[in-house]
């Protein structure tokens, strides 16, 4: 899960729609680093994270229940609405996804009432379209990053030593359980369970008064099919229409520009970026090929072996003897002569001897077979070995024309950027009006996406309920059957909770080693991190040869919270690692988003924690103020940085005091006078050089 962006509308201190904040992302510079004074935002920009994936807050986060700006509810007329949203953008496996949460109030005449919030999701595929997607938005964040683990990924830095509080160990406890697959045998012993009730309630067959309801479901669902097909029609019509006053608009802005190289550079860019998509389509099926085809040569690694082994045992055991074969001593037997005239009758010295051999002898058909065998084998582990090249390759391609089109997109995205500001009005109100074609162009790919989801998720329940009705009738096999699987359900129950407890131990252990591990690195003291039985998590010494618990600091639990939260990172990456290996890519990356991370740690912790977290996860974005930004955390992390952003925060106080902050050569506001009786605050980017 790489997070791209987020954009934020009137969500608490932030009045009216933000600037859209580009995340970085990458191997060495993927830092975000975000400064603001105390109550700037930064705790709600953290919130705004989890509000939207999640519909949690940290625990910091005051008032929740008034999440829309106070401004826009002041300004707003009597009766009106007045939205609060945010939009969170991310990739993931290979796919982007957009999120977005909003939530409304409504302006009565002494107070205001708030609206329930809602969830949306977008999933972007390679033809530059937008879908709704197939499942539950809520089950789709879930399974990229579960919501019993949000705290791990997005945290208060402040108050990070919570972690090891005694009444947060039960949630540790089954958080934790997540990685190593325990809470999916949790929950697969759950559904056996339902799954066994449902087998013994089920006693006969569907009667004919259901099989009339059924056909009344699939009369409705065959309606709401043709009215969305309908819609698809009006939709691509629709598209046809802005695709052509899109393409009108973009001769007549060429034609303004008057720079002749502007203009050239954006049509090549256009034929790469189309060129590149195509390429990238037709890579994505090669592989898909490749894997149907040769996958299967991969999975005879250990057969291949155990036949090379039987082969080397029969030959050291003297059955497969090169020369000599069984079928060549029955001929000299049966002739009673041998190659060197000897005559081979019965009782005879000479045909005791060749006796022998013929018991020494293999078959020559079997050896034959077993060498042909081989060969076949060896030729099989190089269509292994092929496979995988191939696979390599054609994984390398799609990642390179992946990183060509997102290039070639954001100079695109320059062009575009420098004719939204261009001082001719013309050419300026040309770009703004192909943004508004682009963003229709957008919102109806969209719709289509979603209504294509929607047809075939309708076929299907036709199709479900045409099989239903099929077979209303009576099977009295279906109760033995039942029986069976009931018994089936109970022994497998039996088995995945010995499983269970089994894993829950060493993974337990394992964590624990971890966290020793990284908590030397930081911490100066020479304690020692434990996790009991019941995921409590505390600090011991030994003294005189005997282990005695440690009355930890704040700065000391911040910094076993701190090792705790990157032990639980590792086996989240160790855990996705498993699922890369079956060519699911980009699994393994995860963000981490810490507000206020050093607290009230020392320099040589501060220092140390500077150096380490930007390697705890494959994106960092941390929310500081200027305080805890200077000195030895700058220098650390300053190398790292991606993406830099102010926030500046406008205080209706009179005669405030102003501040600022130094970034490079720039100096960037951090508390400024309103120019109004309201508060609020504004996101500045920090322009880096090149």
């Amino acid at each position: 899960m790489k997070l791209t962006s987020i954009k934020l509308c009137n969500f608490r201190s932030f009045y009216g729609t933000t600037p859209e904040m580009i995340l970085a992302v990458g191997d060495v510079r993927n830092t975000t680093i975000i400064h603001g004074n105390n109550g700037a935002g930064k705790t709600s920009l953290l919130n705004a994270f989890t509000w939207v994936l999640y519909e949690k807050f940290s625990a910091a986060f005051a008032s929740t229940e008034q999440l829309v700006n106070k401004r826009s509810i002041t300004e707003a007329q009597t009766g009106q609405a007045v939205e609060c949203w945010v939009e969170v953008g991310w990739e993931h496996e290979g796919k982007r996804y957009r999120v977005k949460r909003s939530c409304r109030v409504y302006k009565n005449e002494s107070d205001f009432e708030a609206g329930k919030t809602q969830l949306s999701m977008w999933v972007g595929e390679e033809d530059g379209k937008w879908y709704l997607p197939p499942q539950q938005p809520e089950d789709i964040i879930n399974q990229i990053l579960p919501a019993s683990l949000h705290q791990y990924f997005f945290f208060d830095g402040e108050r990070i030593e919570e972690i090891v509080r005694s009444d947060k160990k039960a949630e540790i406890a089954e958080a934790t359980k997540i990685f190593l697959g325990v809470e999916v045998i949790n929950r697969s012993i759950r559904h056996l369970g339902e799954a066994k009730k449902n087998l013994e309630n089920e006693l006969k067959a569907i009667g004919d008064a259901e099989t009339k309801q059924l056909l009344r479901q699939q009369e409705k669902i065959e309606k709401d099919s043709e009215q969305i097909t309908k819609r698809q029609t009006e939709i691509q019509q629709e598209l046809e229409y802005q695709q052509t006053f899109k393409k009108e608009t973009i001769n007549r802005l060429r034609e303004m520009i008057a720079a002749k190289e502007l203009q050239e550079r954006w049509q090549n860019l256009e034929l790469q970026k189309t060129a590149n998509q195509e390429e990238y389509k037709k890579t994505k099926e090669a592989l898909k090929k490749v894997i149907s085809a040769r996958s299967y040569t991969v999975l005879l690694s250990e057969t291949t072996a155990q036949f090379r082994q039987v082969f080397s045992d029969l030959k050291e055991r003297g059955e497969f003897t090169s020369g000599i074969s069984r079928e060549f001593v029955n001929e000299l037997l049966n002739s009673k002569s041998c190659i060197c005239g000897a005559d081979l009758n019965v009782g005879t010295h000479s045909h005791a001897n060749v006796q022998i051999w013929l018991e020494r002898a293999s078959s020559s058909a079997i050896e034959e077979t077993a060498i042909r065998m081989s060969y076949q084998v060896d030729e099989i582990d190089k269509q292994a070995t092929a496979f995988w090249e191939e696979v390599d390759k054609e994984q390398a391609r799609i990642n390179q024309l992946r990183q060509t089109i997102s290039d070639v997109e954001g100079e695109l995205d320059n062009i575009q950027e420098r004719l939204r500001k261009d001082a001719n009005e013309e050419i300026s109100s040309l770009q703004k009006r192909l943004d508004e074609i682009e963003n229709k162009i957008d919102e109806l790919n969209r719709e289509q996406g979603a209504n294509q989801q929607q047809l075939v998720y309708l076929k299907t329940e036709i199709d479900a309920l045409g099989k239903q009705i099929a077979k209303q009738k009576l099977n009295e096999e279906r109760q033995t059957l039942a029986q069976r699987r009931i018994n089936a359900t109970q022994d497998a129950i039996e088995r995945l909770t010995e499983v269970k407890n089994r894993q829950e131990k060493q993974f337990r252990l394992q964590l624990e080693k971890r966290v020793q591990e990284i908590f030397t690195k930081i911490s100066v003291a020479p304690y020692i991190p434990k996790i009991s039985e019941k995921y409590e998590l505390t600090l011991v010494e030994h003294t005189a040869g005997m282990e005695a618990p440690v009355a930890a600091s704040t700065g000391e639990n911040q910094i076993l919270s701190l090792s705790f939260i990157a032990s639980i990172i590792d086996k989240v990456r160790e855990w996705s690692e498993k699922r890369k290996m079956m060519m699911i890519p980009d699994s393994s990356t995860f963000p981490i988003v810490m507000d206020s991370p050093f607290g009230s740690l020392d320099e040589i912790s501060r220092r140390h924690i500077a150096r380490t977290i930007p390697k705890l996860a494959n994106q960092l974005i941390v929310l500081v103020t200027k305080t805890q930004w200077r000195g030895e955390v700058e220098e650390e992390i300053t190398d790292r940085i991606g993406r830099e952003y102010v926030l500046t925060y406008y205080s209706s106080k009179p005669d405030c005091e102003q501040d600022y902050i130094e970034l490079g050569r720039e100096r960037y506001p951090l508390v400024k006078q309103s120019p109004n009786e309201y508060e609020y605050t504004e996101i500045t980017t920090v322009e880096h050089d090149g």
